[in-house]
Formats: C-alpha cells, sequence, structure tokens
C-alpha cells in the first residue's frame, strides 16, 4: 500500500459489487449533487443581476449564496465569476478601443518596399533585389538583399542603391519569397506603388488588406471631390510630412520608403478606415471598379501584356 492511500475498505465496495437498488441510489445521489450544484449556480447568477426569471407561484426559493454548503459555493464562485472584458455581455464587458474602432490592430498592419534590379534582354525584366517590412510603429521586421532568378544585366544603383557587392551576402529569391509572405499573411499591407512590389515577390494580396498610398492625396480631397493624382511618395512626404527622402546619389533604402509609407497611412488612417468600411458595406455592384482596376496592364505580367497587344512594350523599372 502506497503512504497516504487510504485502506481499500474506506474506498467503498465497487460498482460492479454494487447490488441494484445500491447502484440506483447511488446514482440519484450523484444527480442530487449536480441539481445541488446547477441551483446555486442559478441563484448566483441572479444575485449579480445576471439572471431575472421569476419563480413560480408555489416554487421553493432558491438558495442564497449564503445558504449554499461551503465546497459548493465556493465551487460555484470560481467557475461563475465573470472575468474583466471577457466579452459575455456582463457589466464587465469590455467596450472597444478607439484604436480597435478606427482600424486594424497595430500588430495586424505592415509596411513593405522592394528594390528592383534588371535582368533579361537588355535589363528591363524587374526582379527583387531587396525588401524591407517595418511594423507599424515603425521597427524593421524585415530587410535583406535578393538575389534574382536572372543573371543582372543593369543593378539600377542610380534608383534601387543596389550594388554588385550586395549580391555577395544576398539569398536566393524563393528562401526570401517564403520568408516574406509569412510576414505578409493575415496582415494589412501599406506601401506606395504596391502593384510593383507584389509583382516583383509574385504574389497577390487580398485587395481589402491592401493599403496603397498613391492614393493618400484622394483622402485630403473636399468630401465628393475624386480626383485620381498620384505623387511620388518624395513629394508626399516633403509636402504632407514636411521631410525629405531619397536623397543622394546613392539610391533609394527600402527601409526608409517603408518607414515613410506607415508615415503617410498613420496621417490619414482614421479617414481610410472609414472609407473602407463603407466600401465593404456598399452593395457588390458599387465595388465594381476594383475588378476593373486590376484589368489594366500594370497589374498583368509583360509577356501577357505583350501578347494581347500583338507587339512590343517596353516593361516598366516599377521605380516611378
Amino acid at each position: 500500500m502506497v503512504l497516504g492511500e487510504a485502506p481499500d475498505s474506506t474506498q467503498g465496495p465497487s460498482v460492479s459489487n454494487l447490488s441494484p437498488k445500491d447502484a440506483v441510489r447511488r446514482r440519484n445521489k450523484r444527480r442530487s449533487r449536480q441539481h445541488q450544484r446547477f441551483m446555486a449556480r442559478k441563484a448566483l447568477l441572479q444575485e449579480q443581476g445576471l439572471l431575472s426569471t421569476p419563480q413560480e407561484p408555489g416554487s421553493c426559493p432558491l438558495p442564497t449564496p449564503s445558504q449554499m454548503p461551503a465546497d459548493v459555493k465556493a465551487a460555484s464562485s470560481k467557475r461563475q465569476r465573470p472575468k474583466a472584458g471577457s466579452g459575455n455581455g456582463g457589466p464587465c464587458r469590455k467596450r472597444p478601443s478607439p484604436r480597435e474602432a478606427a482600424g486594424p490592430w497595430p500588430s495586424k498592419c505592415v509596411a513593405i518596399d522592394c528594390e528592383m534590379v534588371g535582368t533579361g534582354p537588355r535589363g528591363r525584366v524587374s526582379e527583387l533585389a531587396r525588401c524591407s517590412v517595418v511594423s507599424y510603429h515603425g521597427d524593421v521586421l524585415y530587410d535583406k538583399y535578393i538575389r534574382p532568378e536572372l543573371p543582372i544585366v543593369d543593378y539600377r544603383t542610380r534608383w534601387s542603391g543596389i550594388t554588385c557587392q550586395h549580391m555577395r551576402k544576398a539569398i536566393p529569391f524563393q528562401v526570401a519569397q517564403k520568408e516574406i509572405l509569412k510576414l505578409l499573411k493575415g496582415k494589412v499591407v501599406v506601401g506606395h506603388a504596391l502593384h510593383n512590389d507584389f509583382q516583383a515577390l509574385k504574389y497577390i494580396h487580398p485587395r481589402s488588406q491592401t493599403r496603397d498610398t498613391t492614393y493618400v492625396p484622394n483622402l485630403l480631397n473636399p468630401p465628393g471631390l475624386n480626383v485620381r493624382t498620384k505623387v511620388s511618395l518624395k513629394d508626399l512626404a516633403l509636402q504632407l510630412l514636411h521631410k525629405k527622402i531619397q536623397v543622394g546619389q546613392k539610391g533609394h533604402s527600402s527601409v526608409e520608403d517603408a518607414l515613410t509609407a506607415m508615415e503617410l497611412y498613420r496621417l490619414v488612417e482614421v479617414q481610410w478606415e472609414q472609407q473602407e468600411a463603407s466600401s465593404a458595406s456598399a452593395p457588390p455592384e458599387d465595388r465594381s471598379s476594383d475588378v476593373e482596376k486590376y484589368m489594366e496592364d500594370q497589374y498583368w505580367p509583360e509577356d501577357l501584356v505583350q501578347a494581347s497587344l500583338g507587339g512590343t512594350r517596353e516593361a516598366p523599372d516599377g521605380r516611378e
């Protein structure tokens, strides 16, 4: 016998050794205890004002917590005491904060910027060479140089800031793509001219979770005036944030551009999210413009555009 265990004689007969009458008595006793716990919980809810069911005439009054057995009262209090902000509809229900009502939580919002180099014939094919991802508060979550799948013909250093030295520590595109898409999954992605970045990543992000800062001027126009004016990130930063970016001859910094895009988003975040909420609740026919927009040539691979036009067309460098 193990020390601390009670002798077998004190544990009572097993269920198989009980007579039918004793088995029924034990089952009724167990049900009686369950009913007692149920009544105790019901009384506790009534006392807290969470249950106000009137008793039928002639019925027995429910026991109050002071009349409950000590073990039942403790168990009921432990199980039924509402937690602060539990969202169960009780007096301690957590109300949505202004941040939650305005838009996505900061942890669900990231900004991205990519730098591309030229590959293929005469370096006209844009391929990913650097990608940076920053958080809502400006922390750098990802910043790596990436080796394109094709040999580099034009580094486009004036705009990309990429040189052959950067490729020595670059990682393969397939590896970088998996790492980046893991960061973007389920997030609201902010950026400037995001279709260029997604095309370089060979990825399509949900439209409802995309915030392209090229449309920030539209949000600043007077209500009812929809002017589709696209301004460069450099000009937006100077006019709205009063800071200079993309200066010097060493090219752009994807970290700086991603941070700037996030600052622009936060500047008009409330208006933007209100607009997104209203468009999401609109009938499908009112949102057909989104579908039409993605039928434009800039959202399709260059070879498909050339085939549909039946001629040649210069590939964009992705940095306009």
